[in-house]
């Protein structure tokens, strides 16, 4: 087709007043075939639906340039309107290299997201002759140029990349597009009940792994995989010159089965065509690019990062920032890991009389074997051979595994030098006692990749394949079917062998960062029945008197629970994580650290402070920062069973407290060992036996008091509406319009309309429907903070509208003149402090 014949065919379109922009998409077609016959020009109306621009120009299945194409005469051709093509045209822009904007007859070249040219062959003008009708006439003195456009358009290779920045943003814009078209192709298959192996990977990662995880998030932790997945492949490319969806597929390490699976999908024949060209368009990003050059040099600057991890927080914050700061921290501080490793290493000497320590090579007998021996379960072999090794090891939310990475450094100091004897070490008695557990895609991937790449490193050569002990598994729940697809049945893989190390496997050492969240969404029966332990009085007779326990379910309290329960089983071993260091002083914890100091013979706290949520400073009273970059103070805790206390004594603690900044904290940390740290003996004091240093001179004086509950027969802590951008406004007017909607629209029309994707346990959407429906309100005043009121509107009953509205006290203040006294219950044990409101507020009202 020659440019005459193109325009003349949508000029006879266009004059027919009933072209779309979808009439002239076949001309467009064959016209860029014919200018560039090498090239295919795929226009896929199902892919368009789900977020892929209208054309994909490739060769040989390779995209080498987009089109996005819009009605002729299009008044925001540039995308700078917010209700014209704005959001789409950026997004388009961040993602795609090579992209051209089009209404026929205008044509915009972006490259790397920057406007280049634009060429105009034709233009809409009146007809006098056939009354004022508008048709096209041909710019002919454009078209030269315009095929020029277009050839350069489809010889585009792009740039060769060379700097890990660059890398990471590209295949973050690459990755932010795969998960938008994930999230929109799940959601579409959702509605209209299309079977997909998109949607039965969601619902089988949903079944198996996140129960409650949204399109949305199931399409970041897919495309955060594939993008890193690819990563990990192009890292072990030694042709530069070529890459391919089969070839990662081919490197993929056989020491990770499951991202190996991934792969093998993705490169064949049944990959979802929604989201096949996207992936195409990142092989080309890898195969401008030396993977394993740029890693070389990367993050050696810094004491926190490895350069994996390093490349992934900018990953991640090119990719979604505020995804990266809901997540929190993706490592640990290399002096932390290295003091927690060299401190286990050093207990397994001195408490357990293990001279190799982590490296030590022991066995034991199975867990059929009947108990005794030097543990309660699991009996020591005479001649050391067969069984199963005693030094296990499991960091149960290994994140990208930097704990095992530095358990690996750590054993390979006693072997530098000989190659032989390593290689052989890590096969035998290395990979078969090394363990760790995540839930997350991408973390697990990533985990994989430096393992790989440590062992590689060191010189490690395997002799037969054997895959790394770290399962994509979630730790604190049990088995799950197989739900019949087949990814399920590859999580079922994951989680039937993880499945044997929780039930089997003799687990002697813990060690992690595992995650903090204080509305846990693990909820388990298994783990839940085990936190039963922690929910009582010290004793362990009667039920903790208190009336909203909570955080006590926080996932760290579970991780440390769930480690215990480990360590337990086997009878001795040794618990080392760092955590926030609430629990050792909040009373509410009492009931938790009575059990600890039950199963424990010693007790090892580092409290590193930095918690700027109560704005602590050091005692002289300079800065105190925190050592990861988070609100919450942490302490490093270790803690050591040996089987030999008495079942009715109780642990001794011994206590550090570690202020200061951030880099005072590292370098104590680096130059010193669990033996050199000045630790303080605590004495075990009833009721609350705190792990902190505390003056109990002026207890029986402070004692004299009474407590807050004789003082508030009716008490509670402050309401929580759960959903504030929907039950509270500046303005009254827009929040009658809330309460109107939500007694006529169903409920997914309110999902979309207020994004409300998440029910939580307290609150749900069906609830605050009913609530509204059947129960009269009241508009009224909240005071959001010290003087920040805003409106609401209070129903007075339980989990609805709010989550919690508390209205066994809230209903003394609606239309009343009562004052209400508040309190902070943990700082007033002998009621010392209070101040007195007349507000109704939805902060700590306790009386």
């Amino acid at each position: 087709m020659t440019l005459d014949q193109y325009i003349d065919n949508i000029n006879q379109r266009y004059k027919a007043g009933s072209a779309t922009e979808h009439t002239f998409r076949g001309s467009l077609e064959q016209l860029i075939e014919s200018i560039v016959p090498k090239v295919k020009a795929t226009n896929e109306p199902k892919r368009q639906k789900c977020g892929a621009p209208d054309y994909i120009l490739t060769k040989k299945d390779i995209p080498v340039g987009f089109i996005e194409a819009k009605d002729i005469g299009d008044r925001d051709l540039e995308g700078l309107k917010k209700t014209g093509n704005k959001e789409q045209f950026d997004r388009y822009k961040s993602s795609l290299d090579n992209l051209i904007f089009t209404d026929y007859l205008n044509f915009l070249l972006y490259r790397d997201g920057q406007f280049v040219t634009k060429i105009a062959i034709g233009e809409t003008s009146p007809n006098p002759s056939k009354g004022g009708a508008l048709e096209i006439k041909p710019l002919k003195e454009n078209f030269a140029n315009f095929e020029d456009l277009i050839i350069s358009f489809c010889s585009h290779t792009g740039q060769t990349i060379k700097s890990s920045k660059k890398l990471a943003e590209m295949m973050a814009g690459k990755a932010r597009l795969l998960s938008e078209v994930i999230e929109r192709a799940v959601t579409s298959d959702e509605e209209n009940q299309e079977d997909s192996t998109l949607k039965d990977q969601m619902n089988a990662f949903k079944q198996i792994l996140i129960h409650d995880i949204t399109p949305k998030g199931f399409a970041d932790v897919y495309a955060q995989t594939i993008a890193y997945g690819m990563f990990a492949a192009r890292l072990h490319d030694t042709s530069m010159d070529s890459f391919s969806r089969q070839e990662a597929y081919e490197l993929i390490p056989k020491s990770n089965p499951f991202l190996k699976k991934l792969f093998g999908y993705i490169a064949g024949l049944d990959v979802d065509d929604r989201i096949k060209w996207i992936v195409d368009d990142l092989v080309n990003i890898f195969l401008a690019c030396n993977v394993e050059q740029m890693l070389k040099s990367y993050g050696k600057t810094t004491k926190t990062e490895d350069p994996i991890i390093h490349f992934y927080e900018d990953f991640l914050s090119q990719y979604d920032p505020k995804l990266r700061k809901a997540r929190g921290v993706w490592y640990t501080p290399a002096p932390v890991v290295n003091f927690i490793v060299r401190a286990v290493d050093d207990i397994l000497k001195t408490e357990f009389d293990l001279q190799q320590g982590l490296a030590d090579t022991s066995k034991v007998l199975s867990p059929l074997t009947p108990k005794g021996g030097t543990s309660k379960y699991f009996q020591a072999p005479p001649s050391g051979d067969g069984g199963l090794h005693r030094v296990q090891i499991l960091d149960p939310a290994t994140g990208t595994a930097t704990f095992l990475a530095e358990i690996i450094k750590q054993i390979y100091k006693k072997f530098e030098g000989q190659q032989g004897i390593w290689s052989n070490y890590v096969e035998t008695h290395l990979l078969p006692r090394l363990n760790g557990f995540e839930l997350l895609m991408a973390s697990y991937a990533m985990a994989h990749l430096q393992l790989d790449l440590l062992l590689k490193g060191t010189g490690f050569k395997p002799t037969k394949d054997q895959r790394f002990r770290v399962y994509l598994t979630n730790s604190l729940e049990e088995h799950h079917p197989d739900t019949g697809t087949l990814f399920a049945n590859w999580l079922s893989s994951e989680a039937n062998e993880a499945n044997r190390i929780k039930r089997d496997a003799p687990v002697m050492c813990i060690v992690g960062n595992p995650p903090y969240s204080g509305e846990s969404a693990n909820k388990g029966e298994w783990i839940m029945s085990l936190m039963e332990d922690y929910k009582l009085e010290p004793g362990g007779k009667e039920k903790l008197k208190e009336r909203n326990p909570k955080w006590i379910n926080d996932d760290y309290v579970k991780f440390i629970r769930y480690g215990q329960h480990f360590i337990e089983k086997n009878g001795s071993g040794v618990l080392a994580f760092i955590n926030p260091h609430g629990y050792l002083d909040n009373p509410t914890f009492r009931g938790m650290r009575w059990n600890l100091l039950k199963t424990y013979d010693k007790i090892y706290t580092i409290d590193l402070h930095g918690n700027s949520k109560k704005k602590e400073t050091a005692p002289d009273g300079s800065v105190d920062v925190n050592v990861f970059d988070i609100q919450q103070g942490v302490s490093i805790n270790i803690l050591v069973k040996t089987g030999k206390k008495k079942p009715n004594e109780l642990g001794k603690v011994f206590h550090y407290d570690l202020f200061g900044k951030r880099e005072l904290k590292y370098d104590f940390l680096l130059l010193n060992s669990i033996k050199t740290v000045p630790y303080k003996e605590l004495p075990n004091v009833a009721p609350n036996y705190f792990f902190v240093s505390k003056d109990f001179e002026e207890q029986k004086e402070y004692n004299k008091g009474f407590s807050i509950n004789e003082l508030f027969p009716v008490n509670s802590v402050g309401i929580v509406t759960a959903r504030e951008d929907i039950t509270i406004t500046f303005d009254k007017i827009d929040l009658v319009n809330i309460i109107e909607d939500f007694k006529t629209l169903e409920a997914e029309q309110l999902r979309r309309k207020y994004k409300l994707s998440i029910d939580t346990r307290d609150w749900k959407i069906s609830y605050a429907i009913e609530d509204l429906k059947n129960n009269k309100g009241k508009f009224t005043k909240i005071a959001c903070r010290p003087f920040d009121n805003r409106n609401t509107y209070y129903t007075g009953k339980t989990k609805g509208f709010y989550s919690y509205p508390r209205d066994e006290v809230m209903s003394n203040f609606i239309d009343k003149k009562n004052l209400g006294l508040v309190v902070s219950k943990q700082a007033t044990q002998g009621f010392k402090h209070v101040f007195i409101t007349n507000t109704i507020c939805n902060l700590n009202l306790t009386g």
